[in-house]
């Protein structure tokens, strides 16, 4: 079996677990953790796609939420403690990369004369 045909393969395996997992929350599960999803049955079918690629993150939140393990109040205070480093980070980055251009920029030498790479018909 070659490399690309064992990916495929694990692709193949992950889909079909995903479309497991969306199968069992987007019928049970989530009825019990979002209040508003329930009787939005359009909204469950835009969310295939997305449980099907990122479905051990789906069980993973599912099962924080209904064991209530999940604080609402702490939850987002990770995310938002990385933003002022992450914004620093970028702009000393953004900085930095413009200065080593300008620094390694190369000047056109001034002795070259452009030159036709053909005749001009007029």
């Amino acid at each position: 079996m070659t490399v690309a045909a064992t990916f495929l393969e694990l692709a193949r395996y992950w889909l079909l677990a995903g479309a497991g997992v969306a199968l069992v929350f987007l019928t049970v599960g989530i009825d019990h953790i979002d209040e508003d999803a329930q009787r939005a049955f359009v909204f469950r079918i835009l969310l295939i796609p997305g449980v099907l690629l990122i479905w051990p993150l789906v069980l993973w939140r599912w099962y924080r939420l209904k064991t209530t393990a999940d604080d609402w109040r702490t939850r987002y205070r990770p995310p938002r403690a990385a933003h002022l480093p992450a914004a620093v980070c970028l702009a000393t980055t953004l900085l930095i990369a413009v200065a080593a251009g300008l620094a390694v920029r190369q000047s056109w030498p001034a002795e070259f004369a452009p030159q036709h790479l053909s005749e001009v018909k007029q």
